[in-house]
């Protein structure tokens, strides 16, 4: 026998709901049932709240009753339903999860739901297990064993750190005009030549372009940007070889920074990137003179996010390269523009990591001091 059961908001659990209805961040269920208590409150019948939300009468009673008997949160929230027995018990889950993250068989390169399915009926006493099962065990626990990722694992070790401690105090130091801090790197682009016109865009309808094209040949983007300062600039080049390297590093001191008593340059360990190449390229008089007023600081190997030229290179493919360019002409006038827009509008690279951070989030790979033993003291008697 249904009791009839009366709905008697505070001024607090109204404010609630209504903030709940006005937020429509929560699940379907419980805004009804949010609903269903506020209009009772304002007095409209079962039949007429089941006919405005579209839910059975039954559910509004049961809503009423729950409120009555436990309060808001309990009205608002749902019993536990049974559902049906897990397949698996909490030992062979782990045992799944534990097969899912080891090697596959031999032959196969990776792990498939039937491949799984087979391996925990062999390991366990099931007579069979279904893919769907596998499936769902695998996505509680967030494990996807048909998906790898590519990674370049760095090893922290002394010389690592050094190099990294050295590049972040040059970012995180004062801008000094006479020892500017330039990162320096390089970027390919492919060449791409259209086969056949693009279709304009227009109302209703984005461009389109063919998918064949010619390719061009690869171009090389040398890009430099100031650590300190709004200021980046790209020199397109067909190759990139050390006697390239020499004449980029000549620009930067007699034409960007003329009046610089040192260039202090951040780069990678490309075999390009060495003194030697100045030499190789100039006379040795010439080739001294530049390298009196350059400075080079290497980043560590495999840690180009240490380079604060690597975003700048990302913002340039981004905003300037995400298109077919057909030849090295075309290529030089639109970096140029966009190297103009981009120098004009002020930006600047903000670093915000510095050796301290390091140190304080990358403190268990740094590498241990060697504690050697003291000296064992001996006597030696004089006769």
């Amino acid at each position: 026998m249904n009791v009839r059961c009366v709905v008697e908001l505070t001024l607090e659990e109204r404010e609630e709901l209504e903030q709940m209805l006005a937020g429509g961040e929560l699940g379907a269920r419980k805004l009804k049932r949010a609903q269903v208590l506020l209009g009772s409150y304002r007095g409209l019948t079962d039949a007429g709240l089941s006919e405005a939300l579209g839910v059975g009468t039954s559910t509004i009673y049961r809503t009423k009753r729950r409120y009555v008997e436990g309060g808001l949160a309990h009205a608002l929230s749902e019993k536990q339903r049974p559902g049906a027995r897990r397949k698996l018990s909490g030992r062979e889950e782990a045992l799944l999860v534990a097969t899912a993250c080891s090697k596959p068989p031999a032959g196969r390169a990776k792990w498939t739901m039937e491949l799984l399915a087979d391996e925990i009926v062999r390991l366990t006493d099931h007579d069979e297990l279904s893919s769907e099962t596998v499936r769902r065990r695998l996505k509680e626990n967030q494990i996807k064993p048909w998906q790898k990722r590519m990674w370049c694992i760095p090893a922290v070790n002394p010389e690592f750190v050094a190099r990294m401690e050295d590049v972040l105090d040059l970012y995180t130091g004062p801008a000094d005009p006479n020892a500017p801090v330039v990162c320096f790197d390089e970027s390919p682009v492919q060449m791409v030549e259209e086969k056949r016109a693009p279709i304009p865009a227009k109302e209703g309808q984005t461009e389109r372009y063919d998918y064949e094209y010619r390719r061009m040949g690869v171009a090389n983007l040398f890009v430099f940007v100031d650590a300190h300062r709004p200021w980046r600039e790209v020199k397109v080049t067909k190759q990139r070889t050390r006697f390239d390297f020499a004449l980029c590093m000549r620009d930067l001191v007699d034409v960007h920074y003329p009046d610089a008593e040192k260039v202090r340059v951040v780069m990678d360990n490309l075999s390009t990137h060495r003194p030697g190449a100045l030499y190789e390229t100039f006379e040795p008089d010439e080739a001294r003179r530049i390298l009196r007023r350059l400075e080079f600081h290497f980043t560590p190997k495999h840690a180009s996010w240490l380079n604060m030229v690597e975003l700048e290179i990302g913002f340039l493919s981004k905003q300037c390269l995400d298109r077919r360019i057909p030849d090295i002409d075309t290529l030089e006038d639109e970096t140029c523009a966009w190297v103009e827009a981009r120098n004009a509008s002020g930006v600047r690279i903000e670093w915000l990591f510095s050796a301290a951070d390091a140190r304080r989030k990358m403190g268990k790979l740094y590498p241990a001091p060697i504690e050697r033993p003291e000296p064992v003291r001996t006597s030696v008697a004089v006769y």
